[in-house]
């Protein structure tokens, strides 16, 4: 897809080499060559082997584990586009790995979500492209243009194929993703409800309500990050225990952290969905109850949009 001033380039860094080939493909363009490797003491190199003058450069890289490292990576890649004369330089983040620290939590605590803004901002972004952020107003934290995609349509049209929507309820995890659970909810006409819980320490979290009545439902817990796993497998029980049918998650950024892995491989979560924002470990891939879409095409499309100066908001219309 040609852009409106100068080439496309996409660049890709080492957090999701199948994510970038996979955009790379949808796009039919090939991944420009560079070499992003590390020094004897871990420091990143990054080398460009193609001409990128006045190119419309889209740098892929998810800030997800091992977030510094991978941040680095798209911070150098970043100065050396610019230092070479890229037209425009595009940051995609499929995962945004700051966005949980959007606030101070306590006193003498950072907001490390916007330090990571301005880093991505002076290193010489130009744009930068994410997915489904943990906070909306990380937006504001940028001083660049920032799209946020939302996972929502490639869910939508997973759930479409594989449920009876007649009997279908969407529920979201918590007071805070009400808003998330509701637009999908309202795309595929389903009823809503609410688990109210109490996080008594980062990373686990007590349930104490379903709000909303479940009972014979098949339900469809909504959110935009996994981790511990703790609230998604917490939720399933109190769902259950509510006479819901079964329960399945729909989570757009698998973080699964520790033992997460193993905790929702043996919950009675009937599966969890998650899509290839970050790239699926091994014991993800091998889990049983786990599947992962991809959103290559949705961040595809994006790009091409991006780079013919053309609405990319009318793809969630």
């Amino acid at each position: 897809m040609p852009a409106k001033n100068g080439a496309i380039k996409l660049v890709a860094g080492n957090s999701n080499p199948a994510l970038a080939d996979a955009i790379a493909a949808w796009l039919g363009l090939p991944l420009t060559r560079a070499i992003v490797r590390r020094f004897a003491d871990m420091e990143v190199f990054v080398e460009i082997q193609e001409n990128v003058r006045g190119s419309d450069v889209f740098i892929i890289q998810s800030t997800s584990y091992p977030a510094n490292d991978h941040l680095m990576e798209l911070l150098i890649i970043t100065d050396a586009l610019r230092r070479a004369s890229a037209r425009r330089i595009t940051a995609v983040i499929p995962y945004f790995g700051y966005a949980r620290q959007d606030r101070k939590a306590g006193p003498r605590t950072p907001i490390s979500a916007k330090l990571v803004s301005n880093l991505i901002t002076h290193a010489g972004a130009d744009r930068v492209m994410t997915l489904d952020l943990h906070a909306g107003q990380i937006q504001g934290f940028f001083d660049i243009p920032t799209d946020n995609l939302y996972a929502s349509p490639v869910m939508v049209r997973d759930i479409k194929e594989r449920f009876d929507l007649a009997n279908l309820m969407v529920v979201s995890p918590d007071v805070g993703g009400v808003v998330r659970a509701r637009g999908l909810a309202k795309r595929i006409n389903a009823p809503l409800a609410i688990i109210d819980k109490r996080r008594e320490r980062a990373g686990e979290s007590e349930v104490m309500n379903v709000i909303g009545e479940v009972k014979g439902y098949t339900c469809i817990l909504i959110d935009d990050i996994v981790d511990s796993g703790g609230t998604l497998v917490n939720a399933a029980d109190a769902l259950l225990a509510n006479g819901a049918k079964e329960v399945f998650g729909y989570i757009t950024h698998g973080v699964l952290s520790g033992g997460a892995t193993a905790r929702i491989a043996s919950s009675k979560l009937k599966e969890l969905v998650i899509t290839d924002s970050i790239q699926p470990t091994e014991a993800i891939r091998v889990a049983q109850n786990i599947r992962v879409l991809s959103i290559a095409s949705l961040i595809a499309d994006a790009i091409g949009r991006t780079a013919a100066e053309e609405s990319v908001s009318s793809l969630f219309d």
